[in-house]
């Protein structure tokens, strides 16, 4: 009973176990939805061996002294920009972005080690001693190191990877304690250009809420006009951003706005990937029983539309149930974040978090067809080797912050 008790209060069980069904529900979709695709054949296989490289990682990492992520922290974000400029030079070609790196009969993303460099390298410039988040050089600065690895990323290009990156930035700032007026001046302009994407009065009723807003805060009448106009700018340099996309990152934009205008091109996957859910109903169709999945009618569902096939073949209750194990996994990373004393851990796991999160939010979101369709794998769930084992080494870090936690409390 003693031994059970230590080993519980060293190893987060409420971390791991998540991950590990995870894994298995994923592994199961990637050979329904492989099973009758020749050139797909060997994927099952190649995820087997990419997950149990995966698990040897997390142990690894998870027995390290805590503060080699410490020491790590600048080196690892240096090392991970060079392999962002390294693939754009002599990388290849994958779906018109130039993000792959081959590792003999495997691919490798130097976009997904970037997530760790950049989670170590911000953590630590915020975490440092006369760090003051409410100046203006500070987030200035934050947002600078979080945008290097974005610039890279979209010279590949990646938008779906870089949204996340952003997303990551914003997390890891709001942690670090950002005033409520600040955190409205990173993230309205990015409103106000979201908004006009879906057309004028989109754009205007932005400008309007971001007026009254500024109004309520009550700063000076130069202040709140210099903020206006840097809203005002995002609003008109929207579409210069979205003339420098490429074509089929367009084409899927607009499908978003209206998935019928291009049923059989840029709309087809999201329309075909809402039919598979729902026709799985309540109890789902059955393993290797899904039509959508078994007849191929989504291409390469076993990564990005991976949840199609838990939603057609073990319907709403495998759905929720893929749901619940994400939503146990974020609740125990926020409540560890919420107790670690020592700030640099805590800005770590909040990366960690935001990075799964936004992973989640995106990619099921793009399946049911709330969200564009930009590319984004399901954690754990998706094939993608690169991909499972930085998120199990991001895993092996919470629970190596989680074993050690006491020490720096």
């Amino acid at each position: 009973m003693q031994i059970d008790y230590k080993l519980k209060d060293k190893f987060d069980f409420g971390l791991f176990i998540p991950c590990f069904l995870l894994i298995g529900i994923g592994l199961l979709a990637i050979y329904s939805s492989t099973l009758n695709n020749p050139s797909a054949g060997s994927n099952f296989e190649k995820q087997l061996i990419w997950a149990a490289a995966g698990i040897v990682i997390f142990f690894i990492i998870y027995s390290l002294p805590t503060n080699t992520f410490r020491y790590a922290a600048i080196p690892m974000y240096i090392f991970s920009l060079l392999l962002l400029i390294a693939v754009i030079v002599i990388g290849r070609q994958v779906s018109g972005a130039k993000s792959w790196f081959d590792i003999g009969p495997f691919g490798f993303q130097p976009s997904e080690t970037a997530k760790i460099g950049t989670i170590l390298g911000l953590s630590a410039f915020l975490s440092r001693r006369n760090a003051n988040i409410d100046s203006f050089l500070d987030i200035f600065l934050a947002i600078f190191i979080g945008f290097i690895p974005i610039a890279l990323i979209l010279l590949e290009p990646d938008m779906g990877t870089a949204i996340v990156f952003g997303g990551m930035i914003l997390a890891l700032i709001f942690w670090k304690g950002i005033s409520l007026f600040s955190l409205f001046v990173v993230l309205s302009p990015v409103f106000v250009a979201v908004s006009a994407l879906f057309g004028v009065y989109y754009f205007i009723g932005a400008l309007v809420l971001i007026a009254i807003t500024l109004f309520i805060f009550k700063k000076n009448v130069f202040f709140s006009g210099s903020i206006f106009a840097l809203n005002l700018g995002a609003g008109f340099l929207v579409d210069y951003a979205y003339s420098i996309l490429s074509p089929h990152q367009q084409r899927r934009i607009q499908s978003f706005l209206d998935p019928m205008a291009d049923p059989l091109g840029a709309g087809y996957n999201a329309i075909q990937a809402k039919v598979a859910i729902g026709s799985g109903g309540f109890l789902g169709k059955g393993f290797l029983a899904g039509n959508q999945t078994q007849l191929q009618y989504i291409p390469e569902q076993w990564t990005d539309f991976i949840y199609c096939v838990v939603g057609e073949e073990f319907g709403f209750i495998g759905s929720v149930i893929v749901i619940g194990l994400f939503l146990f996994l974020f609740l125990r990373l926020l409540k560890i974040a919420s107790a670690a004393k020592d700030e640099f851990l805590s800005l770590v796991l909040v990366g960690i978090l935001s990075v799964y999160f936004i992973h989640f939010v995106v990619n099921i979101g793009m399946t049911i067809g709330i969200l564009p369709v930009i590319g984004i794998p399901l954690p754990f769930v998706s094939y993608g080797g690169s991909s499972l084992l930085v998120n199990l080494f991001m895993l092996g870090i919470a629970a190596n912050i989680y074993r050690t936690r006491k020490s720096y409390a």
